[in-house]
């Protein structure tokens, strides 16, 4: 569902990334008045999918901000740089390490259902999902998380003011920035869809209909108006007032469901982050309503069980047990994971590392297992983990991510989403800024796949007030003294959790620095439908083997994931990459 197509064919994409701490990636479109500062010690980094974000969080870092500030900063120009995926009106998670206090927490800012929503809302009179509605229509969109979670992590652990963390995002919003051709070729891609709402034409093309071009201005004013809206009464000035005036306005034009009530009862929630030990270190990820942290643990304790480094990176041997393992977490994913507000998620069962041993033993290491043949290894009987009123994931590639790491050692690791690639394409007249669909990451039918293929069950049933099951996993690695060692997300869909646990065992199995851990071609399996997909630059004769093994193979024509990482390097260098795979990204140090 609306994916970029691969721009590289070649097998390593770009290795000469990584420069200390100074602008380490690029791919192969990138802002001109973006600046790169070469900077040695431990004075900060700041990486997205977009150059002018990556400089606005650098720049907040310079003016004495911590890694919050340069992430609410640079979250918040996103909305207006990188509007396919940064958003106002979405959501996402944020894992943030405080080194002061020695500890890592994890905010959940996803989207809620509206309270008229309910189980049978996308089904025909057939009783089949109406896959328009469920993902085009204003009913599609969830209650915004975006705004609460950004100021909720500055107002408890920001330190600069939120007027000074938000004047860039006004400025560029109120003046303009150059649109790059990034931004161009995706408006333009989207133009039937974008432009068939009156607002979203208005706000996204020129009055004459034509789209923008490479080097012109893009002005957006009524985009400023609510950023200034916010800067001026906090959370307030989103879920109250005259925008979320403007929000609801328009759901009763177009018969949608979220009400004022709806908005002001909105929370972010703090988690603990599911953490797991992989020989020695720690790897801290997001937990339920994510999916990304308790199968990213999984696997990693399925994996950990067998020499990786001496198979050989990519090689046939390799690519299989990554295959199999990715196979029966998913197979978990689709019966065990949902709001955990709403259902008691197993995750003590799924990280346990005697449950990965017994899952490991079933693995024949010279023959792939049908999907057909897996099921779930836990003994659970699902409905018993129903909380009182107890139907897939579905982020569209065009989630984005971006890490943040500071010279006191605090880390953000923050992944945030309008689901498909601009959402549902509705924007808020008066407001500036576009809707999610994030309520067609529900299973609206147990057992219906969605749009990745993806299988769910009554544990991400459509229920008010309940959170969509996802697969953003943003996540952070700690040494074996338990200091930050790694900091990576990644958009990309169901193939987000394949994508991190690949980049993390780059890194910690195969002494890759993060540029190339982040550039090599990459795999993904999700168990249904039964195909393994890989990208460009694996070797002919591995994949002669694989298919040889069982394997049914599908050539990735879009790109597997998007990462945005930090890593520490030796006397507290940061390194940092920009994932090659997308153009228009940076890594930017202070």
């Amino acid at each position: 569902m609306e994916r970029p197509r691969l721009w590289c064919k070649s097998a390593l994409f770009v290795l000469s990334l990584m420069v200390p701490l100074t602008q380490a990636s690029e791919a192969p479109i990138i802002n001109p008045k973006a600046r790169f500062h070469p900077v040695y010690g431990t004075l900060g980094m700041v990486v997205t999918q977009e150059a002018i974000a990556s400089q606005v969080g650098a720049d907040i870092l310079a003016e004495g901000g911590n890694a919050i500030d340069a992430a609410v900063a640079s979250g918040f120009a996103l909305a207006v740089t990188l509007p396919r995926a940064g958003n106002l009106a979405g959501g996402g998670f944020m894992v943030i390490h405080l080194a002061k206090e020695d500890r890592t927490i994890a905010l959940d800012y996803r989207e809620m259902a509206p309270a008229e929503s309910h189980r049978e809302m996308f089904l025909d009179e057939a009783g089949d999902v109406d896959k328009r509605a469920a993902r085009y229509s204003i009913k599609s969109s969830g209650v915004p998380g975006t705004v609460a979670g950004l100021l909720h992590a500055h107002k408890s652990y920001g330190v600069l003011n939120i007027e000074k963390v938000l004047s860039p995002a006004i400025k560029l919003a109120r003046d303009g920035f150059e649109v790059s051709l990034d931004l161009s070729s995706s408006l333009s891609s989207r133009y039937e869809r974008l432009s068939s709402n009156v607002a979203s034409r208005r706000y996204f093309f020129k009055p004459n209909g034509e789209s923008y071009q490479p080097g012109e201005l893009f002005i957006q004013k009524d985009l400023a108006q609510t950023l200034e809206r916010i800067s001026e009464y906090g959370r307030a000035g989103f879920y109250e007032g005259k925008t979320a005036k403007l929000i609801v306005d328009e759901m009763k034009n177009l018969g949608g469901l979220i009400t004022l009530d709806d908005l002001r009862d909105y929370r972010v929630v703090t988690r603990e982050p599911v953490c797991g030990d992989f020989h020695g270190n720690t790897v801290c990820a997001m937990p339920p309503p994510s999916s990304g942290g308790v199968h990213l643990i999984q696997m990693l304790n399925i994996l950990e069980g067998w020499d990786l480094r001496s198979l050989g990176h990519n090689s046939a041997a390799y690519i299989h047990r990554l295959a199999e393992a990715m196979r029966r977490a998913y197979a978990d994913r689709s019966i065990y994971l949902g709001d955990p507000d709403f259902y008691r998620v197993p995750i003590d069962n799924i990280t346990d590392k005697n449950y990965a041993s017994a899952l490991r033993s079933g693995i024949n290491l010279v023959k792939a297992t049908p999907s057909v043949d897996v099921q779930s290894g836990l003994d659970i009987d699902p409905d018993t983990l129903q909380i009182e009123k107890t139907f897939s994931d579905n982020e569209s590639s065009e989630t984005t991510h971006f890490s943040t790491w500071d010279q006191w050692g605090n880390v953000v690791s923050n992944t945030t989403t309008l689901n498909f690639s601009y959402g549902n394409g509705i924007s808020i007249p008066g407001a500036g800024f576009l809707m999610n669909n994030e309520m067609d990451d529900f299973s609206a039918k147990p057992g219906t796949p969605n749009a990745f293929g993806l299988l769910g069950g009554v544990a991400n049933a459509i229920e008010p007030g309940k959170r969509p099951l996802s697969s953003m996993t943003p996540s952070i690695v700690f040494d074996k003294a338990s200091s930050p060692l790694l900091v990576t997300g990644s958009p990309g869909g169901s193939t987000i959790i394949t994508t991190v646990l690949q980049t993390i065992l780059n890194v910690l199995v195969f002494d890759m620095g993060i540029a190339e851990g982040a550039s090599v071609p990459r795999v993904h399996h999700q168990w249904f439908p039964d195909r393994l997909l890989l990208e460009s630059g694996i070797s002919r004769d591995t994949v002669n083997l694989l298919s040889q093994m069982g394997h049914n193979i599908g050539e990735a024509d879009y790109v597997l994931g998007d990462t945005q990482s930090i890593q520490r390097g030796p006397k507290n260098s940061l390194f940092g990459a920009s994932d090659p795979r997308r153009p228009g990204a940076a890594a930017v140090a202070q």
